[in-house]
């Protein structure tokens, strides 16, 4: 299939949010920059990213690269493209130009000059020209010049992307779609939604914060609402990749479920009420969204459990007077401290003085901008902690049960940290549901902390379990002695597969840590593991040495980071094999961050198991770590670690070479390796040997085996 270089443009501070996405959607080489980002892939992806992408403004194709200092110079780089590949001659047209640091710098000359070199060139050629459209043209052609360079695209989404098709009328200063989209991925919107919080907007003018919230949640491809886009009138649009794509989409469109979370917006003024109620009726999204006229402090929270408070105010300079705004921000503040405890918080402006009036401290500070002012999302929690926040800084008597929770955290903090220290670990296992009451793993990377939850049963009083949660992130920080805002938590429930992947937020803030003196990123707060398994670390070591002077190849190989200790240990070559794009890019900055780059390392995309199936390379020595259960869309049928296991090996020792090692590993408690099933290979059980002391508590954490091909002669 054939790759093709696409650029999407995104307002600035959207542009790690929108690499996420279009990772999300299957596209390669995927790299970030200002107001922008780049990506490869086959037609089918830019579709895609047309359809589905909630941050991007536009999605444009590459089509041609020339030098431009002169008006000369840009009419002939324009009418050196075949435009009668793109455009009818009796079809519509429309130029965008936009310059910097370059000679011309007159957009309306510049748009002028490259639609006449397009128009002369029909005319010269067949007699006939196309007309000008500016506003739904069957072609728009993007003309970027940067440093007298030119760069030639046609426009794939026709009007920008963030037009989603449902807003008829807007109250004052409205959020464009796409930003607003924005605030609530910051927000991890979609993780309150798995965890059935709600969202109230208490100032939701025109409803775009309560409107996208709902399409989010009811998973509503965001182009869906739209009535066309810029490829369906160029020539080169591909019918037959494009109606599959749509019919998906069509498919996924969950408006009409019952069981979405409970979505609020409020505001003083009838009119923006009325506004949102016509824009939620048009986004088919009036039954799941409540909207009602209401002032701003009688603004109450919705469904039962704690959510998202998120408010646009105004800034002062377009909507008002500072002084005049200074009590509207403290209501938000007495507003949010009052009367929505347990949920978090978020306020967006591009006023920093008028959010000292909101008087309550902010965690964290995103910088995104609204047109051309540089604005601040503050995120605020209200006690109790939110998964995924940093833990409370309340100081005040602890519980019986929270000083015995206290006591045990320190014991076993001195009795490991000892050990960590003469080996010189610095990411390891601090406590692991020692007490019952307090079902928490808790991990120290360096200077931060990963606390995940063990969902209680359903026998237990959530009340009561939230309570004891709350004591402990108390404590947390002051027995491990780091900074409150460095703790975040997750709720860890019973997972299937690859749900231990599953994307939970789409904040893209990475953390660098090290281990066995190699550097490894790791994330906190977007899925449920890091990137870095600790249990495994004493498997990475084992893999560095064996690999010395060895071709190595690793399967389900996540972030890459035992191809980083073969490589480390002297391999002569890695090959990393993944299905998803973006932990193979994690992957390949994994590698890079300790300086392996090139053809020795490869990285490829595929489902391991159909991979090794039509592989016909061999290597000396094979990780192999596959999920317990799988049943992903990109993989054929489902997988099961104890029904397939033996199939799974058997397939990939036929990779070995005669001296290679195949080092088995998987996560599955109740896993019993068929040996009879296997004659053939030589089995070793290396999981007493694998298995690090800050998880000794709990040794049935994952399985290790050592395989190698049986000698002539041995027996079994």
């Amino acid at each position: 299939m054939t790759e093709t270089q696409f650029f999407a443009t995104t307002p600035k501070g959207m542009e790690g949010l929108l690499a996420d996405e279009l990772r999300g959607l299957g596209a390669a080489s995927v790299e970030g920059t200002r107001a922008g980002v780049s990506f490869a892939g086959p037609l089918a992806t830019a579709y895609r990213a047309c359809l589905w992408s909630r941050t991007a403004s536009r999605i444009l194709l590459p089509i041609a690269r020339f030098p431009a200092a002169t008006p000369e110079a840009l009419y002939a780089g324009v009418r050196s493209v075949r435009w009668a590949e793109h455009l009818s001659p009796d079809g519509t047209l429309a130029v965008d130009f936009a310059s910097s640091d370059s000679q011309i710098t007159h957009t309306h000359f510049g748009a002028l000059k490259a639609k006449d070199a397009i128009v002369d060139q029909f005319r010269d050629e067949t007699g006939r020209r196309p007309s000008i459209d500016v506003a739904r043209p069957d072609l728009r052609v993007n003309l970027h010049l940067r440093k007298d360079e030119a760069t030639l695209s046609i426009d794939l989404s026709g009007e920008s992307l963030h037009r989603r098709g449902y807003r008829e009328r807007g109250a004052q200063a409205p959020l464009k779609e796409n930003l607003a989209a924005a605030i609530l991925l910051l927000a991890r919107w979609p993780e309150v939604v798995r965890e059935g919080g709600g969202l109230v907007d208490p100032m939701c003018g025109s409803g775009t914060l309560p409107i996208e919230a709902a399409l989010l949640a009811a998973d509503v491809a965001p182009g869906l609402l739209r009535s066309s886009f810029g490829f369906l009138r160029w020539r080169g649009h591909q019918p037959e990749v494009w109606g599959p794509i749509l019919e998906e989409a069509k498919a996924r469109d969950g408006r009409q479920r019952t069981d979405l979370p409970p979505i609020a917006g409020f505001d003083v003024e009838q009119a923006a009420v009325r506004s949102a109620q016509v824009n939620a009726r048009k986004a088919g999204v009036a039954p799941l969204v409540r909207l009602e006229r209401r002032e701003l402090s009688m603004a109450e929270p919705v469904g039962e459990k704690p959510g998202l408070f998120v408010v646009n105010p105004p800034y002062g300079e377009r909507l008002g007077e500072i002084e005049g705004l200074r009590g509207l921000y403290k209501r938000i503040g007495d507003t949010l401290k009052q009367r929505f405890k347990g949920w978090d918080g978020f306020v967006f402006t591009g006023n920093l003085e008028l959010t000292k009036s909101v008087g309550l401290k902010a965690t964290r500070r995103h910088v995104l901008y609204n047109g051309a002012i540089e604005c601040r999302l503050l995120e605020i929690p209200i006690e109790p902690p939110k998964e995924g926040e940093a833990a409370s800084t309340a100081r005040g008597p602890r519980s019986e049960g929270a000083q015995a929770f206290a006591n045990r955290l320190l014991k076993d903090l001195k009795h490991l940290s000892k050990w960590a220290k003469r080996e010189g670990v610095t990411c390891w296992r601090v406590y692991d549901a020692d007490l019952p009451e307090y079902a928490l793993a808790i991990d120290l990377y360096e200077r931060w902390v990963h606390v995940q939850e063990y969902e209680p049963p359903k026998t237990v009083d959530r009340n009561r379990a939230a309570a004891r949660l709350n004591e402990a992130l108390a404590v947390i920080p002051e027995v491990l002695q780091v900074d409150p805002s460095n703790v975040f938590l997750k709720v860890r429930r019973k997972q299937k597969g690859a749900a231990q992947y599953e994307k939970l937020g789409a904040r893209g803030r990475f953390h660098e840590v090290q281990e066995g003196g190699l550097r490894f990123l790791v994330n906190f707060t977007d899925y449920l593991d890091t990137g870095l398994f600790l249990d495994h670390r004493p498997t990475r070591a084992l893999l560095r040495e064996l690999a010395k002077g060895r071709d190595f190849l690793n399967l389900f190989a996540y972030t890459g980071s035992a191809s980083v200790y073969a490589a480390a240990g002297g391999a002569r070559s890695t090959t990393t094999v993944d299905l998803s794009n973006t932990y193979l890019d994690w992957a390949s900055r994994n590698l890079e961050l300790n300086g392996f780059r090139g053809r020795r390392h490869m990285l490829v995309r595929a489902d391991a198991r159909e991979w090794i199936e039509h592989e016909k390379d061999k290597w000396d020595l094979i990780f192999l770590d596959p999920p317990t259960f799988s049943s992903s869309k990109a993989m054929q049928g489902t997988f099961d670690i104890q029904r397939d296991h033996v199939e799974l090996l058997r397939s990939t020792a036929r990779l070995l070479r005669p001296d290679g090692d195949l080092v088995f590993s998987n996560n599955f408690r109740r896993f019993r390796m068929e040996l009879e099933a296997l004659p053939e290979l030589e089995i070793e059980d290396l999981t007493a040997r694998t298995l690090p002391p800050d998880f000794a508590r709990k040794p049935k954490i994952h399985n290790c085996w050592r395989l190698r091909w049986r000698k002539a002669g041995s027996t079994a």
